[in-house]
């Protein structure tokens, strides 16, 4: 067993375990095995990074054996730099997750953890598969477990936020099936990822398969205007679903347009980019006016989360170094700043049990600790230099201007509509005089909770001040998708 298979059933390994064992009575021994298995599944992760070549755009830690070797179908993984930074950042964000729903989640907490521990395996392994049927199978299998952590640990309204987040990236999902299908009979029986990239494919074909791959990514990601079921699930969604969903679930739909999309239908992608550049910009600009108006936090930094995937978008299809980069920067730096920023939320509603902005006021005075913590966040949100939320959204609007001067321009007014939302979120719940008896009697952050935020804001800030880490490992699989792209599939 490899690294890779390592890091993908370890955590789902534990989660089997903590389903099979775990009573609601012995719920105090399932939290701390729960984040023993969490911890365990991040440091198998470490040595990935240790091992990795920056010099190289090869696929590294391959992992191949026969799976259905009647269809010609392998279990096969792989990094590169475009892959590599996800499966560390997934491992981190799940033992964040763990500690997050220590005291908040009291019944069946056993599946709760186990689910989370089994969501973070199935997300590595998307990350992972080379082979176009294991990534469809990983892809919809990541679906289960958020349902049931949906529907389960909700609010009010969970069972209809659960079958819409179920039905709407299930049926996109349907027309990636049909692709994959049509990719493996026109290689000649192949399912291997690798070989489509090198297809002679037609130009309508191509364009068949780019709508294809974009009715399951678009939703995924999600871009406008499939996008609407993302608000209703995170705000029925417990804290710790709304942080997975918000810091890698939607990264799967913007992979595998990096993965999928572009490279195997260059063409289309290039023909298209029309259309993607504009429903990203929709995105980055109607999307965050709509986040001004939202009354319930948990809403705001949902469509603020939608806001910024556009940028991830807008990156990857202005075909340029720094766009895709600043696109895949963007992608693991809103991973720590959306989770950090749905945790903050949840902190507030454990102790008031509303999610509603005018609930607040002068919680600074209450909470002054955790006021900074949210500052911190809010300002990453907004794109502050210094924190990760700036490197990403800088780099894509270089690109953007280095393309067009006029569309760099519009991508950079987002940053203006970031700050104005989340800066006067933080007003209204933070500042001024103590808004009511509730905020009145709150009580500061406890040493788990200032554990958790600590953790996210030490990397907000270490991507933010030094990101070359991060765009090292990823600077020549850049390179080489560009090259592999700007070259015609047309037969």
């Amino acid at each position: 067993m490899g690294l890779l298979s390592l890091a993908i059933w370890t955590p789902i390994f534990f989660g089997a375990v903590l389903l099979a064992l775990g009573r609601d009575e012995h719920a105090r021994a399932v939290r701390w095995l729960a984040l023993l298995g969490a911890i365990i599944s991040l440091l198998v992760t470490l040595p990935l990074y240790s091992g990795f070549d920056n010099a190289t755009a090869a696929m590294q830690f391959v992992e191949k054996a026969p799976w259905i070797a009647r269809f010609n179908v392998h279990y096969h993984l792989g990094l590169d730099g475009i892959s590599f930074w996800f499966v560390p950042l997934t491992a981190f964000i799940t033992v964040i997750v763990v500690i997050a729903g220590w005291e908040a989640i009291t019944t069946r907490v056993n599946q709760y953890m186990g689910a989370f521990l089994i969501l973070s395996g199935l997300m590595i392994g998307v990350f992972s598969a080379l082979d176009g049927l294991l990534f469809y199978v990983f892809f919809e299998a990541t679906l289960i477990p958020m349902y049931l952590i949906i529907g389960i640990w909700g609010g009010p309204n969970k069972i209809y936020a659960a079958f819409k987040f179920f039905l709407y990236t299930l049926l996109g999902s349907l027309l990636l099936l049909i692709a994959l299908i049509y990719l493996y009979v026109h290689s000649g029986g192949s399912f291997d990822i690798q070989t489509w990239h090198d297809l002679p494919l037609a130009r309508n074909a191509q364009t068949l398969l780019f709508f294809g791959f974009f009715a399951a990514f678009a939703v995924k990601v999600p871009m406008w205007p499939v996008h609407t079921w993302l608000p209703d699930v995170h705000v029925e969604a417990p804290t710790g679903g709304s942080a997975v969903l918000a810091a890698i679930m939607l990264k799967l739909g913007a992979y595998g347009f990096l993965r999928f999309s572009m490279p195997i239908a260059p063409d289309a992608a290039h023909e298209w980019a029309w259309l993607m550049v504009a429903l990203s910009l929709i995105a980055v600009v109607y999307v965050g006016l709509v986040a001004m108006v939202q009354q319930d936090m948990k809403k705001l930094v949902a469509y603020s989360s939608v806001a910024h995937m556009g940028f991830v978008t807008l990156g990857f299809f202005i075909f340029n170094d720094l766009g895709v980069s600043g696109g895949l920067v963007q992608m693991i730096a809103h991973g720590f700043v959306s989770g950090a920023m749905f945790l903050c939320i949840g902190v507030l509603y454990d102790r008031v049990h509303s999610r509603e902005i005018a609930a607040y006021g002068g919680v600074v005075n209450t909470m002054p600790k955790f006021a900074a913590f949210a500052l911190l966040f809010a300002m990453a949100n907004c794109g502050l230099p210094a924190t990760a939320g700036f490197v990403g959204e800088w780099m894509v609007i270089l690109g953007a201007v280095k393309a067009n001067f006029w569309l760099g321009l519009l991508a950079a007014t987002a940053l203006i509509f970031g700050a104005a939302y989340t800066l006067w979120m933080y007003k209204r719940v933070y500042l001024g005089p103590v808004g009511n008896d509730h905020v009145k009697e709150l009580e500061d952050i406890n040493a788990r909770e200032f554990l958790m935020l600590a953790l996210l804001a030490i990397a907000v800030l270490a991507m933010g001040i030094y990101p070359k880490p991060f765009t090292d490992v990823m600077d020549v699989s850049v390179a080489e998708l560009l090259k592999h792209v700007a070259v015609s599939k047309l037969n």
